[in-house]
């Protein structure tokens, strides 16, 4: 039977590496989308594409990968049934008991990978995605101004100009900015400033002995010209500023016994990934099980929609558990338990393959 456990693992593991090389250039895109975004809005600053995408998509990975899993075994197992080896395998006396091995040799290798991205490698991620963010924000080079070149502010609402900027991009001279707001024109100007970060993660140039006019943007003389010491001008509004107490920055073992609902919320959303996933890829193995000539692809849009479902509600019981409408000791245990119950009964019941009844002569 070793033969066959390998040939088994081998079909699992082909198409499980298919499916999940697909759905990673898929998410790619989706999250390549969401970090230029993020750079046209001036939350995250310009420079930083590469190392954001990179830890963002280990962010992804509890999601990507038991949708890649269970669909990679639904397929390897809908082929086996579709050219009729399932049968013969039936046959031969080889159930869902003795079909446990060679998937397992798949499935716990892949539970404990997204149990590593779930509760040490994602809260990592964010955490140095944001500490980069906000480090980033304190510099006026990274944040996207250049000297000696004009920069447009981020949504339109103006553009800034550096004559002249410092080696590390923390203060500069000859500066003009220009903005509009509705119906209103804003130009400032200065020979001397600095950049600074408040504590709310919010950047400001900061302009010295400088001139600022204010009017309307069409015909009209209702202008005003002020003359300051000292002008802060905000900047773009920049990622949410790093907070290491914040329940999404925290790492898992400081979740345990930390009251917050915020934080309960959080460490729930960490434990259930790896154990929905070890449910769903019980459930492909009896949800491929189909006839011949049946078709191939219905059993794994079924398949598809009972992940979409336990993930939506997954997504749904933190928000829950944040605000309260459901108690820290059901967390989201109500979910995880009967799905495993669920899946448990399937493969081993449900699902169940059983010997071809001989014809009575």
């Amino acid at each position: 039977m070793l033969k066959l456990d390998r040939y088994l693992f081998g079909e699992f593991l082909q198409s499980t590496f298919a499916a999940g090389v697909v759905l990673m250039i898929v998410s790619f895109g989706g999250v390549f989308t969401d970090v230029l975004r993020d750079m046209a809005s001036g939350r995250v600053p310009v420079g930083m594409l590469l190392p954001q995408l990179g830890l963002v998509m280990l962010n992804w990975l509890p999601l990507i990968l038991p949708l890649a899993l269970m669909l990679g075994v639904m397929m390897g197992t809908g082929r086996l049934y579709r050219d009729s080896e399932m049968p013969v395998i039936a046959a031969v006396g080889v159930g869902p008991t003795r079909l446990l091995k060679p998937l397992l040799m798949l499935v716990l290798p892949m539970v404990a990978l997204v149990a590593a991205c779930s509760l040490w490698l994602g809260p990592w991620a964010e955490r140095v995605s944001r500490q980069m963010v906000n480090e980033a924000n304190r510099n006026l080079i990274v944040a996207g101004l250049e000297p000696g070149a004009f920069t447009e502010i981020p949504g339109g609402g103006g553009v800034v100009f550096v004559g002249a900027m410092s080696p590390d991009g923390s203060r500069f001279s000859r500066v003009f900015v220009y903005r509009q707001k509705e119906d209103r024109i804003d130009v400032t100007t200065s020979n001397d400033g600095e950049v600074t970060v408040d504590e709310k993660g919010e950047r400001y140039l900061v302009l010295n002995n400088g001139f600022e006019v204010e009017g309307p943007r069409e015909a009209g003389l209702n202008y005003r010209l002020l003359s300051y010491k000292r002008n802060e001008v905000a900047m773009p509004v920049g990622e949410k500023k790093f907070d290491p107490n914040d329940p999404e920055m925290l790492p898992t073992s400081k979740l345990f016994g930390d009251p917050r609902r915020d934080a309960v919320a959080q460490l729930h959303s960490r434990i259930a990934p790896p154990l929905l996933t070890l449910a769903f890829a019980l459930m492909a193995i009896p949800l491929a099980r189909s006839m011949p000539r049946q078709a191939r692809y219905g059993r794994v849009m079924t398949g598809f929609l009972g992940y979409m479902i336990g993930m939506n509600l997954m997504l749904m019981g933190t928000k829950w558990l944040e605000k309260g409408k459901i108690s820290a000791a059901l967390g989201l245990w109500w979910l995880v338990l009967p799905l495993l119950a669920i899946a448990l009964w399937l493969y081993f019941f449900d699902g169940r393959m059983r010997r071809a009844k001989l014809a009575r002569s």
